[in-house]
């Protein structure tokens, strides 16, 4: 009798708790949630969840893999590679990004490498741009100016947000001009005041178009090697950084960048351990010197350099990576990052109040792109709630049968 009653009981609950789904997806009007509201809903989400939403992963072209990840781990984003555009239709490269989108509890920033030249993934898809080329910036400046590089970013961004991609990672605003340096094809290949104006330029127009822009590599590759490689380190000191290598930085971050990608270069005057991707050091320079307060984000954690030093000092970089201040990861190691990440919280050695600090600014940036309606930030957190307390419910009510 006792048995029956408290089966009874639980289906009350849930008989009460399932129509509420549809009475607060229609009762929750259709706009911009605010910076309050964003921080109210934080607090409703689960450590696993904020952890999630600073992982940007790398796309392996499986698609649902890549959304059986997303589900699972509350993943923030994922980066598409070449591999992601090749014999794409437009048509079928639209369902791929709605499809991403669909997997997400909160809406993805879906990114890519769109710099020009021989960076440039749409290059892959001749189908999505009708065989369009994608010159690179040191072309499109020596043959149009400013006015050329405005018109190729606007119709480039255009592209991007209209298949689906928000967030770009580029411009680079690396100066060199030595032409033996892995970087100079990326580069303008001018000065840093002209670089300044081009990186500013490039900020203004993409955001326009409500696509995410991403100032990199912040402090500056300047001749130094390709970190993708190995580890690469620099002697300049940090006073000629902020005299030159800060300048582009400064512009883009002035014209509203939405993010700042720090490499990882190890630069001796500042932190001679750590490279900067890892160091709070640099991170400490962004925010304070440049005064940025939006998202920073790590290169990709892959690269060699990271791969050789987390060998070498037995470290977890996605831990290593937080504890620099990092808001975002691009890292595909969340499988062991995440509970990595979380334990280092509870053991006080990452505050949680930091991990609140850059979802807030990973939100706020994914807002100010159109992707978080009050409707659907609200509504998912309810939702979840409301199918958390099912999933007990049931649970318990298979318990109590079994016993």
């Amino acid at each position: 009798m006792k048995r029956k009653i408290e089966v009874a009981f639980l289906l009350g609950v849930l008989l009460l708790v399932l129509p509420l789904q549809n009475v607060v997806a229609k009762k929750v009007p259709e706009k911009t949630p605010t910076n309050k509201q964003l921080k109210t809903e934080i607090k409703q989400m689960t450590l696993d969840e904020k952890i999630g939403q600073m992982y940007v992963i790398s796309s392996t072209g499986d698609v649902q893999q890549a959304q059986a990840a997303i589900k699972d781990y509350h993943l923030g984003g994922i980066a598409l590679f070449g591999t992601d555009f090749e014999n794409q239709t437009r048509t079928q490269f639209k369902q791929k990004t709605s499809g991403l989108q669909k997997s997400a509890q909160i809406p993805l920033l879906i990114g890519t490498d769109q710099e020009g030249g021989e960076v440039s993934r749409l290059s892959q898809g001749p189908k999505l741009t009708n065989k369009r080329e994608f010159p690179a910036p040191q072309e499109v400046y020596q043959k149009k100016g400013l006015k050329g590089v405005t018109q190729e970013t606007k119709q480039t961004a255009k592209i991007l947000h209209d298949l689906g991609v928000n967030w770009n990672f580029a411009p680079v605003a690396d100066v060199t001009q030595n032409k033996d340096s892995f970087i100079y094809a990326r580069t303008l290949g001018k000065g840093y005041k002209k670089t300044g104006k081009y990186v500013g330029k490039v900020v203004e127009t993409t955001c326009k178009q409500k696509v995410a822009t991403s100032l990199k590599h912040f402090p500056g590759y300047g001749s130094t090697g390709d970190t993708h490689t190995g580890i690469a380190k620099t002697d300049r000191s940090l006073k000629d950084f902020k005299k030159n290598d800060f300048i582009p930085f400064k512009a883009g971050i002035n014209k509203g960048a939405d993010s700042v990608m720090v490499s990882h270069i190890i630069i001796s005057d500042v932190d001679p351990k750590l490279p900067a991707s890892l160091s709070p050091k640099v991170h400490h320079l962004l925010r304070q010197d440049l005064n940025f307060k939006k998202v920073i984000v790590s290169d990709d954690l892959s690269m060699g350099a990271i791969q050789d030093y987390s060998k070498q000092h037995r470290i977890n970089p996605d831990v290593a990576a937080v504890k620099a201040g990092n808001d975002i990861l691009l890292s595909s190691n969340y499988a062991d990052g995440i509970p990595a990440i979380k334990e280092a919280i509870q053991n006080k050695q990452i505050p949680e109040k930091n991990i609140d600090q850059s979802v807030y600014r990973i939100l706020k940036m994914k807002r100010n792109l159109g992707l978080l309606k009050e409707s659907r930030s609200s509504v998912m957190y309810s939702q979840s709630k409301i199918k958390k307390v099912t999933d007990i419910v049931l649970t318990e009510v298979r318990n109590i049968l079994n016993d």
